[in-house]
């Protein structure tokens, strides 16, 4: 196989399995759009608002496995394709591409007009694939954020700034660093804080519904 094409099978896969709009689907089986009620996003948070929890916490389950899916996919190709013998650093560069394109998929998904989620859960699978202890890390700072705020938005950006902060460090006290790795996870906490930027608006409005509140009804905040 053309070294190119071992390259790119597996992030594109990874950016089609991460198109998959889940929350979207669960909506229609609903009989609605998820893009016309609450806030209007297609993620796990808007679903469990409109959808109830029990639809919701679904939706963030398959979310994420479209993140960790691709990347455990992508892991095994680069450790059994022969493009990548004697190749440490293009066998860590697949699987981060792989995570990348996946999240992609999810915030820009090509069956909805490259309009999607906000990659919290899909980029919680890449990290279970990639880097669980630095995602354990982001989990500990988001379930402390939310305690004290009660801002899922808020609470996500943060344990985002998390993640590549405890890969660096990770790497430092190991001494084995994964560059890719810790490039994927600031793009990570970059595409979460673009992608809830319309939230901190809200936030700093005094609008953006806390945790537990339920809104089925309300027309999407811009």
């Amino acid at each position: 196989m053309p070294s190119w094409l071992a390259f790119s099978l597996p992030v594109m896969l990874a950016y089609v399995a991460g198109a998959t709009p889940f929350g979207w689907l669960a909506g229609r089986l609903r009989g609605l759009d998820l893009r016309e009620h609450g806030s209007g996003n297609i993620g796990a948070t808007n679903a469990v608002r409109v959808l109830g929890k029990r639809v919701g916490i679904t939706v963030f389950v398959l979310d994420l496995l479209k993140g960790w899916g691709p990347v455990a996919f992508a892991l095994w190709w680069a450790a059994t394709q022969p493009a990548f013998a004697g190749r440490s650093l293009a066998a860590q560069t697949v699987p981060v591409l792989a995570g990348l394109g996946a999240v992609l998929g999810h915030t820009f998904t090509f069956w909805l007009g490259f309009k999607g989620g906000k990659g919290v859960a899909t980029s919680t699978g890449i990290m279970l694939g990639l880097a669980p202890w630095a995602l354990l890390a982001a989990v500990t700072a988001w379930a402390l954020s939310l305690k004290i705020s009660r801002y899922v938005s808020l609470s996500s950006i943060i344990a985002g700034w998390v993640l590549p902060v405890a890969v660096g460090l990770l790497g430092w006290r190991s001494g084995h660093w994964n560059p890719p790795l810790l490039t994927l996870a600031l793009v990570i906490a970059a595409l979460v804080t673009v992608r809830h930027r319309t939230n901190l608006a809200r936030i700093a409005a005094g609008t953006e519904p806390k945790a537990g509140a339920r809104r089925s009804a309300a027309p999407p905040q811009s």
